[in-house]
Protein backbone atom coordinates (compact mmCIF):
# COMPACT_ATOMS: atom_id res chain seq x y z
CA UNK A 1 0.00 0.00 0.00
CA UNK A 2 1.21 3.54 -0.97
CA UNK A 3 -0.38 6.25 0.10
CA UNK A 4 1.35 9.31 -1.66
CA UNK A 5 2.40 12.57 0.28
CA UNK A 6 2.60 14.05 -3.00
CA UNK A 7 0.26 16.02 -5.04
CA UNK A 8 -1.85 13.00 -7.11
CA UNK A 9 -0.96 15.53 -10.22
CA UNK A 10 2.41 13.48 -10.35
CA UNK A 11 1.43 10.49 -10.70
CA UNK A 12 1.30 8.53 -14.10
CA UNK A 13 -2.24 6.57 -15.31
CA UNK A 14 -1.26 3.65 -13.21
CA UNK A 15 -0.01 5.11 -10.00
CA UNK A 16 -2.88 7.16 -10.19
CA UNK A 17 -5.31 4.30 -10.78
CA UNK A 18 -3.18 2.54 -7.99
CA UNK A 19 -3.64 5.05 -5.62
CA UNK A 20 -7.38 4.79 -6.28
CA UNK A 21 -7.84 1.81 -5.61
CA UNK A 22 -5.62 1.31 -2.19
CA UNK A 23 -6.80 4.37 -1.09
CA UNK A 24 -10.18 2.68 -1.06
CA UNK A 25 -8.76 -0.08 0.49
CA UNK A 26 -7.34 2.23 3.70
CA UNK A 27 -10.61 3.66 4.13
CA UNK A 28 -12.29 -0.03 4.27
CA UNK A 29 -9.57 -0.38 7.07
CA UNK A 30 -10.33 2.29 8.91
CA UNK A 31 -14.06 1.43 8.89
CA UNK A 32 -13.18 -1.42 10.23
CA UNK A 33 -14.61 -3.67 7.16
CA UNK A 34 -11.33 -5.85 6.50
CA UNK A 35 -9.42 -7.97 8.79
CA UNK A 36 -6.30 -7.24 6.99
CA UNK A 37 -4.04 -4.02 6.84
CA UNK A 38 -4.96 -2.82 10.10
CA UNK A 39 -1.48 -1.89 11.56
CA UNK A 40 0.14 -1.04 7.86
CA UNK A 41 2.25 1.77 8.60
CA UNK A 42 1.18 4.01 5.86
CA UNK A 43 -2.52 4.32 7.77
CA UNK A 44 -0.94 5.83 10.96
CA UNK A 45 -0.56 9.17 9.87
CA UNK A 46 -4.49 8.96 9.36
CA UNK A 47 -5.14 7.23 12.44
CA UNK A 48 -3.21 9.88 14.51
CA UNK A 49 -5.65 12.34 13.60
CA UNK A 50 -8.64 13.27 15.59
CA UNK A 51 -11.10 12.26 12.55
CA UNK A 52 -9.31 9.33 10.40
CA UNK A 53 -12.27 8.51 8.36
CA UNK A 54 -12.75 11.96 7.59
CA UNK A 55 -9.05 12.70 6.91
CA UNK A 56 -8.96 9.25 4.50
CA UNK A 57 -12.14 10.43 2.55
CA UNK A 58 -10.63 14.37 2.26
CA UNK A 59 -7.57 12.31 0.88
CA UNK A 60 -9.71 10.32 -1.77
CA UNK A 61 -11.94 13.69 -2.67
CA UNK A 62 -8.29 15.12 -4.19
CA UNK A 63 -7.06 11.68 -5.95
CA UNK A 64 -10.73 11.77 -7.20
CA UNK A 65 -10.42 15.32 -8.45
CA UNK A 66 -7.36 14.31 -10.29
CA UNK A 67 -8.55 11.95 -12.14
CA UNK A 68 -11.63 13.75 -13.04
CA UNK A 69 -9.52 16.35 -14.39
CA UNK A 70 -7.97 13.45 -16.53
CA UNK A 71 -10.88 12.33 -17.94
CA UNK A 72 -11.06 9.24 -15.90
CA UNK A 73 -14.43 7.93 -13.98
CA UNK A 74 -13.70 6.88 -10.70
CA UNK A 75 -16.47 6.45 -8.59
CA UNK A 76 -16.78 9.04 -6.25
CA UNK A 77 -19.54 7.47 -4.01
CA UNK A 78 -17.52 5.26 -3.05
CA UNK A 79 -16.05 8.19 -1.02
CA UNK A 80 -18.01 7.85 2.77
CA UNK A 81 -19.56 11.17 3.42
CA UNK A 82 -17.02 12.69 5.80
CA UNK A 83 -14.29 15.58 6.05
CA UNK A 84 -11.78 16.68 7.67
CA UNK A 85 -10.55 20.28 8.29
CA UNK A 86 -7.55 19.34 9.49
CA UNK A 87 -4.04 19.29 7.43
CA UNK A 88 -1.53 16.40 8.54
CA UNK A 89 1.54 17.11 8.96
CA UNK A 90 4.70 15.53 6.12
CA UNK A 91 8.13 16.01 6.32
CA UNK A 92 10.35 17.20 4.20
CA UNK A 93 12.12 14.34 3.69
CA UNK A 94 9.13 12.13 3.51
CA UNK A 95 8.31 14.23 0.40
CA UNK A 96 11.66 14.12 -1.22
CA UNK A 97 11.66 10.06 -1.01
CA UNK A 98 8.47 9.53 -2.13
CA UNK A 99 9.25 11.76 -5.12
CA UNK A 100 12.54 9.65 -5.92
CA UNK A 101 10.85 6.46 -5.49
CA UNK A 102 8.06 8.15 -8.09
CA UNK A 103 11.01 8.85 -10.71
CA UNK A 104 11.93 5.32 -10.21
CA UNK A 105 9.13 4.04 -11.04
CA UNK A 106 8.30 6.34 -13.83
CA UNK A 107 11.75 5.81 -15.67
CA UNK A 108 10.29 2.55 -16.14
CA UNK A 109 6.83 2.92 -16.99
CA UNK A 110 6.41 6.61 -18.07
CA UNK A 111 9.69 7.92 -19.85
CA UNK A 112 8.03 11.42 -20.89
CA UNK A 113 6.58 12.46 -17.56
CA UNK A 114 10.37 10.87 -15.86
CA UNK A 115 12.01 13.47 -18.40
CA UNK A 116 9.55 16.39 -17.33
CA UNK A 117 9.66 15.73 -13.43
CA UNK A 118 13.08 14.94 -12.83
CA UNK A 119 14.49 18.48 -13.09
CA UNK A 120 11.36 19.63 -10.54
CA UNK A 121 12.45 21.73 -7.94
CA UNK A 122 10.03 22.26 -5.70
CA UNK A 123 7.36 19.52 -4.78
CA UNK A 124 4.13 19.96 -3.89
CA UNK A 125 1.77 17.84 -1.36
CA UNK A 126 -1.26 16.35 -1.62
CA UNK A 127 -3.28 19.11 -0.57
CA UNK A 128 -4.45 17.32 2.37
CA UNK A 129 -0.54 17.25 3.90
CA UNK A 130 1.15 20.32 5.18
CA UNK A 131 5.09 20.28 5.04
CA UNK A 132 7.36 20.31 8.39
CA UNK A 133 11.20 20.18 8.87
CA UNK A 134 12.69 16.43 8.87
CA UNK A 135 13.37 13.31 7.32
CA UNK A 136 11.70 10.29 5.73
CA UNK A 137 9.23 8.42 7.67
CA UNK A 138 10.87 5.60 10.01
CA UNK A 139 8.45 3.31 8.64
CA UNK A 140 9.41 3.74 4.78
CA UNK A 141 12.30 1.18 3.95
CA UNK A 142 14.91 2.50 2.41
CA UNK A 143 17.40 0.99 0.18
CA UNK A 144 20.50 2.78 -0.01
Amino acid sequence: MRLWSIHPSYLDSKGLVALWREGLLAQSVLLGKTKGYKNHPQLLRFKNTINPTGAIASYLRQVNDEARKRGYKFERTKIINKKSASKIAVTIGQLEYEFRHLLGKLEKRDKKLHELLKTQQTIVPHPLFVQVAGGPEEWERISL
